[in-house]
């Protein structure tokens, strides 16, 4: 199983993440004709992290990012990204329950695109991308670990701020 991002790491990650999205937010209505929205890392609710650590079908590193992070909205990088909170995700497992993901295990959604994608961590810790926008559409691998996939999440946003292109996540 995958390693959990360091606090640092994640410290650094949402530092630059928030920075980014600052610096897309200066000027923004001039740049694209239209207000921003919610674009920000939120604060951690280690409540739920804790009661995402107890649940089976999650990958330890999940929980360990919830007691850092609460989530992130970055609803005006491309075609927005989110990470949802970890009360978000508790409800989806209690309501939907695990997303199979094949040999690496059952999958916890945790994150999505402005179209609707999914993206789910397995059991044992990588990160899957569904096809199409929805849980129960085929899903493949888009990143080793967490860390992996927040490091992609991070260079979609400075991507986007200095070149107008978010990237393929």
């Amino acid at each position: 199983m995958s390693n959990h991002p360091p606090a640092a790491w994640l410290a650094d990650w949402r530092q630059a993440v928030n920075a980014a999205a600052d610096a897309l937010l200066a000027g923004f209505a001039e740049r694209f004709g239209y207000p921003a929205g919610e674009n920000a890392v939120g604060e951690p609710d280690l409540a739920a992290a804790e009661q995402l650590a107890a649940h089976p079908a999650v990958a330890p590193p999940l929980p360990h990012f919830y007691r850092h992070i609460g989530g992130a909205v970055l609803s005006d990088v491309g075609n927005a990204y989110f990470i949802h909170t970890a009360a978000h995700v508790l409800s989806d497992l209690a309501e939907s329950g695990p997303i199979p993901l094949g040999a690496a295990g059952p999958g916890a959604f945790f994150a999505s695109d402005g179209g609707g994608i999914h993206f789910a961590i397995a059991a044992d810790g990588t990160i899957h991308r569904s096809v199409a926008a929805s849980r129960d559409s085929d899903f493949h691998p888009v990143a080793d670990d967490l860390q992996d996939f927040l490091d992609q999440v991070r260079h979609a946003v400075v991507g986007f701020v200095r070149t107008g292109q978010p990237g393929d996540l």
